[in-house]
């Protein structure tokens, strides 16, 4: 296990160890949670009867194209179990996701699922959460409104840093749901609730990429095998 796809393979493959028969999956977005799909796809041919939910129409198109069954968040109000990926796995399994840009979908699948576990390669478990810049959706009304109030949110917490618009080829970066993301250039985020609770009074922001709280287990995938993370509550 030395290339990074094959560790992010390793984790999805671990993960899968812990679906069941009849079970209500979240299915997450990003590079690692495409190999987890990957892999239910070929356990639904043999016959595993599963139901997802993806937490985007990336992961949609990919396991509609691959024949697992879905459902919308409204039919299946209540999941067993979300597996999805993670930019950074810090202290009590705080999280920093939304590199991909589904953190609003993301997060409301997570906190429908009865448990969330989490699936990266080593190198995304750090000491303190910051190294990768923070996600926040924002509305696309008042955007400079917003990042100057933002700015000062982030200032208060102790985690000034520079907020930068997301764009894709010259143009804004729109989520699945028609927002904007500004991305905090944090460097170190010493108190991820007390930062989360600041953001959170900002008028215009949707959602930000701090998982607090929501995972339960993370599988870590490294040269040496694999390592199981586990919360206590």
């Amino acid at each position: 296990m030395a290339d990074a796809e094959d560790l992010k393979r390793a984790a999805a493959a671990r993960a899968l160890t812990f679906v069941t028969d009849g079970m209500r999956l979240g299915l997450g977005t990003g590079s690692t949670a495409r190999h987890f799909v990957d892999l239910l796809a070929a356990r639904v041919r043999e016959g595993l009867n599963v139901v997802g939910v993806p937490t985007s129409e990336q992961t949609r198109a990919q396991a509609l194209s691959l024949g697992v069954p879905l459902a919308t968040l409204d039919e299946l109000p209540e999941l067993d179990l979300c597996i999805d990926g993670a930019d950074e796995v810090g202290p009590d399994l705080a999280l920093i996701k939304g590199g991909g840009g589904a953190l609003l979908r993301e997060k409301i699948v997570a906190s429908a699922a009865r448990e969330m576990v989490v699936i990266a390669d080593a190198s995304k478990h750090v000491a303190m959460l910051g190294r990768f810049p923070l996600p926040i959706e924002v509305v696309d009304f008042g955007v400079t409104a917003i990042t100057l109030r933002l700015a000062r949110a982030l200032n208060a917490a102790g985690c000034a840093g520079d907020l930068v618009l997301r764009r894709v080829g010259g143009a804004p970066f729109v989520t699945d749901q028609g927002n904007l993301i500004l991305d905090a250039h944090l460097g170190r985020i010493p108190d991820p609730a007390a930062l989360a609770r600041q953001i959170e009074q900002v008028a215009g922001v949707v959602e930000h990429g701090l998982f607090l709280g929501l995972a339960r287990r993370v599988i870590l995938a490294g040269p040496g095998g694999i390592e199981l993370l586990e919360r206590s509550a």
